[in-house]
């Protein structure tokens, strides 16, 4: 018998996830608006979040999470940071036991602080968890450009299954045992995101920019560390490829808050024109909380957070910066 994947979850990612996966194994994609579900069946469209592009006719879609979930032999979970928790608890009854759940969302839940598959293991116990994650930007893939990412599963059997069911031609799945660093490196790096759209609002210029992104890189690696990932995952697909890719690509909605911040604009007003979440808004101040827990030092990660949750303007957030003593470039690290 084929496997039967259930993504959930039809936003722009979950939607790209989904339409790769039906190449290679029975899919249902679970989409919150009924008339999605039907947009998606009966014209092979999502215009909520990929206008324009053609979805896979083989590509099926439910508003039922229990006709989503019931019959999955593999569990995607592809709803943002804040909504995972709710879903998993609605879909739970659904799920059958020991079916592998793979976590899209690139974020950290707010109050305890927890991993998306520490958040899923909690509501789906005795299912094994990991995630996948990478430079991946959804409306690339769906026009044909190659790309890559990484399933992270500390059981090599099941991330080496998952890999054979999402890799296309195109786009090349590798596998991953470190599951901390990748969900830490995929989360963070939305953060470093905003301070680099920042920069570009701002008006700075590259050298700017290259140096809030690797200096971003030095802060998500030392956090990493601490929580239990390993450095050499930081120098990959989810560390510095997904970073590079979230903080200059004009399709990254991190970049864009943090370019509209830089040009003076109230965070109010830049998320009530966004229809998708920016999940490094809500995952600054998770992440200021994590570097007291864990005495780590992230100047910019609280640069952002000054900007998102206290009101500081974004020049006043590098002009902090910029004062700040400088030292080894490791320091942190080794």
């Amino acid at each position: 018998m084929p496997i039967r994947v259930a993504v959930i979850g039809a936003g722009s990612w979950g939607t790209t996830i989904a339409a790769l996966a039906c190449t290679n194994a029975p899919t249902i994609l679970w989409a919150r608006q009924p008339a999605l579900a039907a947009e998606i069946n009966d014209g092979n469209r999502n215009s909520t979040y990929l206008s324009g592009f053609d979805l896979p006719p083989a590509l099926e879609a439910t508003a039922s999470l229990e006709e989503a979930a019931s019959s999955a032999d593999v569990l995607v979970m592809g709803v943002p940071s804040h909504g995972m928790r709710d879903t998993l608890t609605k879909l739970a009854p659904c799920v059958r036991p020991w079916v592998p759940v793979v976590s899209l969302a690139k974020g950290l839940e707010q109050g305890s602080h927890l991993r998306m598959t520490e958040v899923i293991a909690e509501e789906l116990p005795g299912h094994p968890v990991g995630a996948l994650t990478g430079p991946n930007l959804a409306k690339e893939i769906l026009s044909g450009h190659a790309a890559a990412t990484v399933v992270a599963f500390t059981d090599d059997h099941i991330a080496g299954e998952l890999q054979r069911i999402f890799a296309t031609n195109l786009f090349r799945v590798y596998t991953h045992h470190d599951v901390i660093g990748c969900e830490v490196a995929g989360a963070l790096k939305n953060v470093v995101a905003i301070a680099s759209g920042m920069a570009d609002g701002l008006g700075t210029g590259d050298n700017t920019r290259a140096a809030v992104i690797t200096r971003g890189l030095a802060e998500l690696a030392r956090l990493g560390l601490a929580m239990g990932g390993e450095l050499v995952t930081f120098a990959g697909l989810a560390g510095m490829g997904d970073l590079i890719a979230t903080c200059i690509s004009q399709q990254s909605r991190n970049r864009y808050v943090g370019e509209q911040l830089g040009r003076g604009r109230t965070l109010d007003e830049i998320t009530a024109e966004m229809k998708m979440v920016a999940e490094g808004i809500k995952t600054s101040s998770v992440v200021v909380e994590l570097a007291d827990r864990y005495e780590v030092d992230m100047p910019i990660a609280r640069e952002v957070y000054g900007v998102v949750h206290e009101g500081r303007l974004a020049v006043e957030a590098y002009r902090g910066l910029l004062r700040r003593e400088v030292g080894h470039e490791l320091q942190g690290m080794v």
